[in-house]
């Protein structure tokens, strides 16, 4: 079942306009969720603002944002000021830039959304800014407000659709060569690279979605339908065990080719 809209706006490329609907690609909803309770009395345990300095708990209304700009000392923001920030984008991506796909790494992207025509009305022009960017093998990069702040993001077409992603912020993104330029250049050896390359190809299937699938919570599950049914849960499977350092990577290459044994 599709997912109700969140944010409902507008999609501009220079004269052309339709209006849009967006939805988080991702869902949370059938991850398992605990809440926390008094061990003594089996109730929920309620959580409350409370002030740091006297102790006291915080009346609804009285919470305000603070930027640190010394020990103990913030500037404080109203929440109509936070909404006045980019106020041009909260409701219009308009398409200013292009930028070749493949010159997007992966590591930019963040959150994944689905945006779609608003109405028979926006569907043609939609479509015309989907196909030019499949056409050209571009994506479309703008700036809209999500989440009560002001967001890079990237429009990728896929499909008949366009998912949109926010981006990472500038400064969140570390640079690697600081990681990766103490790691050897060094060539393997010339019969090591056509094994491993065999290895991978024998380990090589499509993608789906069952290879992201998430054993732990399989492990929860079973855990909690167990004492639900006043049965003592089952010890969760230990980890495999490493063999130890291999000493030989040809020896170890060698052994991994091998038909498994039934």
């Amino acid at each position: 079942m599709a997912q109700r809209t969140f944010w409902k706006g507008y999609l501009k490329l220079s004269l052309v306009t339709c209006p849009v609907a967006m939805m988080p690609a991702r869902s949370q909803s059938e991850k398992v969720r605990f809440h926390t309770l008094n061990r003594k009395t089996g109730n929920r345990i309620q959580s409350r603002f409370v002030d740091a300095v006297t102790g006291k708990p915080v009346a609804e209304g009285e919470e305000v944002r603070g930027y640190p700009k010394g020990d103990d000392d913030y500037v404080l923001l109203e929440e109509d000021e936070l909404d006045a920030v980019a106020l041009d984008s909260t409701r219009t991506i308009d398409i200013e830039v292009f930028a070749p796909r493949s010159s997007v790494g992966w590591i930019w992207y963040d959150t994944p959304h689905y945006l779609v025509p608003d109405g028979k009305v926006g569907e043609e022009a939609y479509t015309v800014i989907r196909e030019a960017m499949k056409a050209t093998k571009t994506v479309g990069i703008s700036r809209v407000v999500l989440y009560r702040r002001e967001r890079a993001v990237l429009l990728e077409p896929r499909d008949n659709g366009i998912i949109l992603w926010t981006l990472r912020y500038g400064d969140e993104v570390r640079n690697d060569k600081p990681y990766f330029a103490a790691i050897k250049k060094a060539e393997p050896e010339a019969d090591m690279r056509p094994m491993m390359e065999k290895l991978i190809e024998k380990r090589t299937k499509d993608w789906s979605p069952d290879l992201a699938e998430d054993p732990v919570q399989d492990e929860l599950l079973a855990i909690i339908k167990a004492k639900g049914k006043g049965r003592k849960a089952q010890k969760p499977r230990s980890a495999a065990q490493s063999e130890g350092n291999v000493i030989s990577i040809m020896d170890a290459l060698k052994k991994s080719l091998e038909p498994r044994k039934s």
